[in-house]
């Protein structure tokens, strides 16, 4: 009596408890879709690495330098196109959306340096359009580092903060990010100058990355960043730009800051990235290993940039000018990998053209 009264009164229960399981997998399954844009940047973001300066048409680049946040990056490669010498398309597929930045850095060792021209969704696509130039402003086929992000929302804690900032000549915010969920802002001086202004991002002392590029679609521009002012309620930056012949002029620009994070946005994943300034000296906190370990820089024309235990394909790299005078910054060569080792070969260039010994910043990322 006692079974047949007790049995029957768990059946109830148990369908109970199986509706409430099947709907919790189905609001863990719909819950992250949502939930990115809260608990971590970027929303959508891709990189890649241009191993040949004359593409074919429908080029996919080297594979273990590129990646990206959309399903598939293995399966559903970064393609490039060349529209002309020095002109380049890259398309990022399925991360299509209004927003964001694109930085671009040329790599080798004869002074060309690469621009963002412009970006715009392609289907469900984002295509990123990247101009380059040798000394002197003409158009040249060359190797280049690129990528995209977008970022929404207020990430969760994990420590450090990254903000971005894509201006107008004017000094008009075209986009921007802050993850203390601040606004920044830019306001323009004299020509090729600007301030951005960062709050709520930082520390009080330099610490953490800078990372600046040209916009341009009319002709060969560079941009760099001038001055740096690290104060506790958010950091200011001088960007200033030039032209091919190393005048003052005005462009539009990107520019991202980030610290403990990678370059792109988020942090842990990935757990292998790092970034360093030169500027005479390594300021301590503006010298940063994912791993813990410690970042070294030997040589100047190039110089390498050590970073132990952060060595993970797929990766990519980036290199900014800094101080006044209208020099910039590149990659010498391709960064190297060896026993989860990276070597970054950060290169400097004077007005003319030449190697020099200069100030930079430089960072490097896996996507994992």
């Amino acid at each position: 009596m006692h079974a047949r009264t007790v049995a029957p009164s768990f059946r109830p229960v148990r369908a109970v408890l199986l509706v409430l399981a099947m709907l919790a997998a189905v609001v863990a399954v719909a819950l992250p879709a949502a939930g990115p844009a809260r608990a971590a940047v970027p929303d959508r973001w891709g990189f890649a690495f241009l191993d040949n300066p004359t593409p074919p048409a429908g080029y996919v680049p080297d594979p273990t330098r590129q990646w990206g946040s959309w399903p598939s990056p293995a399966s559903n490669p970064v393609k490039v196109d060349q529209l002309a010498v020095g002109s380049y398309l890259v398309h990022f597929p399925f991360i299509a959306g209004p927003g964001g930045i694109a930085h671009a850095t040329a790599v080798g060792r004869t002074g060309n340096w690469c621009q963002i021209k412009g970006w715009s969704t392609a289907g469900t696509g984002q295509d990123v359009a990247v101009n380059c130039y040798r000394p002197g402003g003409a158009p040249d086929n060359t190797l280049f580092t690129v990528l995209y992000t977008t970022s929404s929302g207020t990430p969760s804690p994990a420590g450090g903060s990254y903000g971005y900032t894509f201006s107008d000549i004017s000094g008009a915010v075209l986009a921007q990010y802050n993850s203390a969920g601040a606004v920044n802002t830019v306001s323009h001086g004299s020509t090729g100058i600007w301030k951005a202004w960062l709050p709520g991002l930082g520390l009080s002392t330099a610490a953490g990355n800078i990372e600046v590029t040209a916009v341009d679609a009319v002709q060969g521009a560079r941009c760099k960043v001038a001055d740096w002012a690290p104060a506790a309620s958010g950091q200011t930056v001088v960007v200033s730009c030039f032209d091919a012949a190393g005048a003052p002029y005005d462009t539009r620009w990107t520019l991202s800051y980030s610290l403990k994070r990678a370059l792109h946005g988020p942090a842990f994943p990935p757990k292998s990235f790092g970034y360093l300034w030169f500027n005479g000296g390594v300021p301590a906190a503006t010298n940063f290993n994912s791993s813990g370990a410690t970042n070294t820089l030997a040589g100047s024309v190039p110089f390498t940039i050590t970073l132990p235990g952060v060595a993970v394909p797929s990766d990519t790299a980036h290199a900014t000018a800094y101080g006044p005078g209208p020099g910039w910054c590149g990659l010498a060569l391709p960064w190297a990998r060896s026993a989860g080792t990276v070597k970054l070969y950060t290169i400097c260039f004077n007005a003319a053209g030449s190697p020099v010994s200069a100030p930079f910043l430089t960072a490097y990322t896996s996507a994992f």
